[in-house]
């Protein structure tokens, strides 16, 4: 593409072009154009697919409807992780986690259905050094832990969504994080600069 032409079309665009990059949008309004075809317009603010599912999803995928509680418990995934200072992929991680252990709800005792003494969105363990029932079944406290665990494995953010949170997570079912993949980059992709 000739270098005036690629031009003309940032500025269409909005984008300026500066010595061989991009730099964002400029100042003034271009000139209509009598062209008509439409053109595609892309949210910079949104995530890159490419960080949020950089393997490509594994399996068949799950979805769920979320109410307003489960939509807040993956908002606080995303502000625990952001205030942790890791990127968009451990919040997918983390998300598609407690998809997976919990639908996204903070999960008190069971009685008679509870998993041992497993608490909260990622149904973490007292007894396991996780924390303290209170502690666990605060959002931010339990996604802190989870993204704690998760620095810990050499690797992780080359890892399969479902390698990295089963080494976290140690669960009787390793494969079945993987499934909440797809569900778990869309929240982040909608949420993480909001």
């Amino acid at each position: 593409m000739n270098t005036i032409f690629r031009k003309s079309m940032l500025s269409v665009a909005g984008l300026a072009f500066a010595g061989g990059v991009f730099a964002g949008p400029i100042a003034h309004v271009a000139t209509p154009s009598t062209d008509a075809r439409p053109v595609a317009v892309v949210q910079a603010d949104k995530p890159d697919t490419s960080k949020l599912i950089p393997h490509g999803t594994q399996g068949a995928q799950s979805h769920i409807d979320l109410n307003d509680e489960q939509t807040a418990n993956a908002k606080a995934i995303i502000a625990a992780t952001k205030k942790a200072g890791l990127p968009e992929r451990a919040a997918v991680i983390s998300i598609a986690t407690s998809l997976q252990e919990s639908k996204l709800e903070n999960l008190g005792h069971l009685g008679d259905m509870n998993d041992h003494d497993s608490l909260g969105l990622f149904q973490q363990r007292p007894s396991s050094g996780w924390g303290t029932p209170e502690q666990i079944t605060n959002p931010e406290y339990s996604t802190t832990a989870f993204l704690k665990g998760l620095r810990q494995v050499d690797g992780w953010q080359d890892m399969p969504l479902t390698e990295a949170a089963q080494t976290v997570q140690v669960s009787a079912y390793p494969d079945a994080y993987a499934q909440w993949e797809q569900q778990a980059a869309d929240l982040v992709g909608q949420y993480w600069n909001s």
